[in-house]
């Protein structure tokens, strides 16, 4: 059987800055808070007006076209992995499909918020390795600017914008997506959430007023459980393909906070030099990050790379994908 592999990879960041320093003079915080305690830097904005998830995802797509002579035309399905849509309905993905002129495919869209990347690759995986397509297209892009308080620094600080896409092609070279572990906890949902814009709580002139239209999380919840979660699934994942540290050329970690990725390091045994770390520059993208740190590191993956990617997010959602690389 044919594996689903990773043939091409693209990617977008705004060119507009939030750097920490900027950052101070919106919340209270500083510099040396947010980096000790998250490890980033700065973050890109999409501020423009008028513009949202579909013009990112639309760039990264162009990008991986570009990066693997992909014609439009040839897209046979496209999933894109949000957790900001444009709109309610239809899908961002038919959006994206829309704007690049791609007509020979359907498209539709997968909500698991930081682990939304993961989750659509293994719904593209399957399509792949069914026989029944054979160019399937996954984004995971977040304009997560549009849900933030810039008056709550436990959650301002945190997030970017930004968009990567990745081309899954049927292998029978040994290369592709070879075991993937993925799990949800509806617990999760009391603590890191958006309280109004949904069916259980539409928009009001007192949800607006009251501003609950916004990311909330508990910070020290959340974190606890993706300190575990995350490293839980990299640790089953290794365990269940028979996998060492010195098997593994690359960790790709979802990039929330920096002390989580370098718990889930420690615990898979692997030095910093084998992880994938851009949180510095933008922050966390939510679906967006996996795809950019691929999209930021493609230079150095080789065809045959064992690759772990792992990701945490709201729901509670987490897992852990292992594929050898196939570009």
């Amino acid at each position: 059987m044919s594996r689903a592999a990773i043939t091409g990879v693209g990617g977008f960041v705004p060119d507009e800055k939030l750097t920490n320093a900027m950052l101070e003079k919106m919340v209270n915080t500083n510099e040396q808070w947010i980096v000790e305690r998250t490890g980033i830097k700065e973050r890109r904005i999409l501020s423009e007006k008028g513009k949202g998830s579909s013009d990112l995802g639309v760039e990264a797509v162009k990008d991986l076209c570009s990066d693997c002579g992909l014609k439009v035309e040839e897209i046979d399905l496209l999933i894109c992995a949000t957790t900001t849509p444009d709109r309610v309905f239809p899908a961002t993905a038919n959006i994206i499909s829309d704007k690049l002129g791609v007509k020979n495919a359907f498209s539709f869209d997968v909500g698991a918020a930081c682990s939304g990347f993961l989750y659509a690759l293994s719904v593209g995986q399957k399509f792949v390795e069914s026989g029944s397509h054979k160019k399937v297209v996954v984004v995971g892009v977040d304009k997560m600017s549009s849900i933030l308080d810039y008056s709550d620094r436990a959650t301002s600080i945190i997030f970017g914008d930004g968009a990567g896409a990745v081309l899954l092609e049927p292998s029978n070279s040994g290369n592709g997506i070879i075991d993937s572990c993925l799990y949800s906890d509806g617990e999760g949902v009391k603590h890191l959430h958006q309280k109004a814009g949904g069916s259980i709580q539409p928009p009001s002139k007192t949800s607006v007023d009251s501003r609950q239209h916004y990311v909330y999380q508990e910070g020290a919840t959340v974190f606890k459980w993706a300190v575990t979660k995350m490293a839980d699934a990299v640790e089953q994942v290794m365990l269940k393909n028979n996998l060492t540290a010195d098997d593994l050329a690359w960790l790709v970690p979802h990039q929330a906070n920096k002390r989580i990725i370098d718990a889930t390091a420690r615990r898979a045994n692997l030095s910093m030099d084998k992880v994938m770390l851009n949180i510095e520059k933008y922050g966390n993208t939510t679906s967006g990050t996996l795809p950019l740190c691929l999209w930021d590191w493609k230079n150095k993956l080789k065809a045959g790379d064992n690759i772990i990617l792992c990701s945490f997010g709201g729901g509670f959602t987490w897992g852990a994908t292992y594929l050898k690389w196939g570009k």
